[in-house]
């Protein structure tokens, strides 16, 4: 999602969901392993698998993984409607 004309923080949200706790954490190690060999870049997690919310800070794009019931609790996506949806996948 792009939010760069809305947002001063950052430029793109991404927003994912794992069904398990195994499958969060899975997402966190390759999504910053990702970020530091491709872009090398240091990127900073919060959050735990197991409270259903990772957040990824990698400066001008944000990472969010929820667990389902997450997700469908904060609504990112409404909260941010005024952003562009780049790609949706389901």
């Amino acid at each position: 999602m792009e939010i760069k004309d809305i947002s001063v923080f950052t430029d793109y949200f991404v927003i994912a969901c794992g069904t398990s706790d195994r499958m969060l954490e899975s997402l966190r190690r390759a999504t910053e392993e990702t970020i530091k060999k491709t872009h090398h870049k240091a990127s900073r997690a919060e959050g735990y698998a197991s409270d259903g919310w990772i957040l990824i800070d990698a400066g001008e794009v944000v990472i969010h993984l929820f667990s389902p019931d997450q997700r469908k609790y904060y609504r990112l996506e409404e909260l941010w409607v005024q952003g562009k949806t780049l790609l949706q996948l389901q």
